[in-house]
């Protein structure tokens, strides 16, 4: 959609935390997921003062992820900030902020946005204060509500990934989701994918580099590998993080073009690829759309408006947009 879209009237529980930035709170998702996930009531329209401990029933161990804002006592808690940051802490089973975590894939913090309609995405790796609080400079490009991820490692626990909404008022344009395609294009590269993701099951996709017609034979080490692959499902933005197939240093995976990844969607639909790959002493992403299940079915498009705070909206102080 070309129309720009006032965004306003938005009233689901939101809390201003940033300061001037931006309000966050625990949203509900617009879209209701797949028939075999679920929503806990830590993701509703609650305010961001209720932790919503979903994994009590254990319902959680069945559920993508990213679509609890608390699981197995740990929960993603925004921190206020100073116009132009994020910031936020994971508290623990105790209440009190988490400061010790481990290393995974070079980071003890993978910080990944995306805005509702999946036009906008950044993965960012905030530093950790002494207090436990984790801060960087706002990956939130422009207006919308988006989707937060932190993707960590609490010391001596399993890989967690605690998501919540975020909203930049200002005027929004919604995008629909782009076609699928087995190639596109970014910053000069050529990425062709090749693969099909099968719900339920284990999945090969491959996703090969080339630049002017010649394969990348020289891709740099990134985050441990030589690529690094994130899908998000429309709808719920379901998260699912997934890792290529061997590493640098090996001696049996190759530095290019192509990088396999072993990727499981839980259910049919829609999901929006993000490769992040290094080469030229540059982080580069490549996006593309896939189906999984009936490929014959269209695919779904962005919703005509999106909704949330403006200055006049009454949900205390307003945020920026960043561009």
């Amino acid at each position: 959609m070309n129309t720009a879209t006032k965004l306003s009237g938005f009233a689901l529980g939101l809390v201003a935390v940033f300061g001037a930035a931006y309000g966050i709170g625990n949203l509900a998702d617009p879209v209701a997921p797949a028939a075999e996930t679920r929503h806990d009531d830590s993701d509703s329209d609650h305010g961001a003062g209720d932790t919503g401990h979903g994994d009590e029933s254990g319902a959680s161990a069945h559920l993508p992820g990213g679509l609890l804002v608390s699981e197995r006592g740990y929960t993603f808690q925004p921190a206020a900030a100073p116009a132009g940051q994020f910031a936020f802490r994971i508290t623990g089973p105790d209440g009190a902020p988490v400061t010790r975590f481990e290393v995974a894939h070079d980071k003890r913090m993978h910080l990944i946005v995306a805005r509702r309609d999946l036009s906008g995405f950044r993965h960012v790796h905030p530093e950790m204060t002494g207090d436990g609080t984790w801060r960087v400079a706002s990956p939130l490009h422009g207006p919308g509500v988006w989707r937060a991820f932190a993707d960590f490692t609490p010391e001596g626990a399993e890989p967690l990934t605690l998501g919540l909404d975020v909203t930049v008022p200002g005027e929004l344009a919604a995008r629909p989701l782009p076609t699928p395609v087995t190639s596109t294009t970014v910053d000069g590269y050529t990425v062709t994918l090749t693969g099909t993701p099968e719900p339920g099951r284990t999945s090969r996709l491959t996703l090969s580099v080339s630049r002017d017609g010649q394969p990348v034979t020289d891709l740099q080490p990134y985050l441990g590998a030589y690529g690094h692959l994130v899908a998000l499902r429309q709808g719920d933005l379901a998260y699912l993080h997934v890792h290529p197939e061997g590493m640098p240093g090996d001696g049996r995976t190759p530095a290019g073009p192509a990088v396999t990844f072993a990727a499981e969607v839980p259910s049919a639909g829609a999901y929006r690829l993000y490769l992040d790959f290094r080469h030229g002493d540059a982080v580069h992403t490549a996006e593309f759309t896939v189906l999984a299940g009936d490929r014959t079915a269209p695919v779904p498009t962005a919703p005509a408006s999106t909704t949330a705070p403006t200055p006049d909206a009454g949900h205390g102080t307003p945020g920026h947009g960043h561009s």
